[in-house]
């Protein structure tokens, strides 16, 4: 299968069947073409979990914004995260007879598919750690800073062959965390972060940077680079910066076969 959205530039005139065939037969034989790689069915079970693990994640978000709106609208306000949630069901059950019986009624049925998300998030996560736990590559990918098992599983189920990039920038920019070139005139411009390709993999690994900076804000030796920068950058862009940077190494520990050292990187 081509990489890419589709083959229209070598369609000579005319959106047909015939025509759309011969046009992937001609961007098939250019030799810049990039290909999807043939995933394993372990592989794509494994990204399976991945994404019943994060529709699961969203709805658990979409209930607790729910019951946090509808607990504000009765004066019971809690904190929020998802963390706060077991407060929030105390303040509820707390509440007594200050919530009306049918408001309850209303608010105990999103308790309880809570619950039921809860339960189904654990077993995703259970069945993703031991995956990870059989696969080899992943264990390497988690001997990197930042990467847990979940960011490390993800990029090892989702690569099968990292050879398919000619270097860590172009499996960074395939991610979609390099930033757009708008070079013209001779003159050397570059855009913000192109946000294409796989937005799963680049948002696990833009909130494990962001894990690593709050350790990196106590203790300045454990990275004197990202020290550096958070003194004249924007948090959120130094945790992009890291993130690339990370993509890059992650694609040298799966080329390489090697785990991470931190004084080679």
């Amino acid at each position: 299968m081509i990489e890419g959205s589709s083959c229209e530039p070598y369609v000579k005139r005319g959106k047909t069947d015939a025509a759309d065939a011969e046009a992937i037969a001609e961007a098939v034989t250019r030799p810049t073409m990039r290909f999807v790689p043939v995933k394993t069915t372990d592989q794509q079970s494994a990204l399976m979990l991945h994404k019943t693990r994060d529709l699961l994640v969203r709805q658990r978000t979409a209930l607790i914004n729910a019951l946090r709106g509808h607990m504000g609208e009765l004066g019971i306000v809690v904190p929020q995260g998802a963390q706060k949630v077991p407060g929030l069901v105390e303040a509820l059950r707390a509440a007594g007879d200050e919530v009306p019986e049918v408001a309850r009624r209303a608010l105990d049925m999103l308790v309880d598919q809570l619950g039921f998300l809860e339960i189904g998030i654990r077993k995703a996560e259970a069945g993703i750690l031991a995956w990870h736990r059989a696969t080899e590559a992943s264990r390497r990918l988690a001997t990197i800073p930042g990467i847990g098992p979940i960011t490390a599983s993800a990029i090892a189920a989702t690569v099968p062959d990292a050879g398919q990039f000619g270097s860590g920038r172009q499996f960074a920019a395939w991610l979609g965390l390099t930033p757009k070139p708008r070079s013209s005139g001779g003159k050397e411009r570059l855009g913000r972060i192109s946000r294409e390709g796989n937005g799963y993999i680049r948002r696990l690994l833009v909130t494990g940077m962001t894990a690593v900076l709050r350790y990196t804000r106590t203790d300045r030796e454990r990275n004197p680079w990202v020290a550096g920068l958070l003194e004249r950058k924007p948090a959120r862009l130094v945790s992009v910066a890291l993130a690339n940077k990370t993509a890059r190494i992650a694609w040298a520990v799966l080329a390489r076969g090697q785990t991470y050292a931190a004084h080679a990187a």
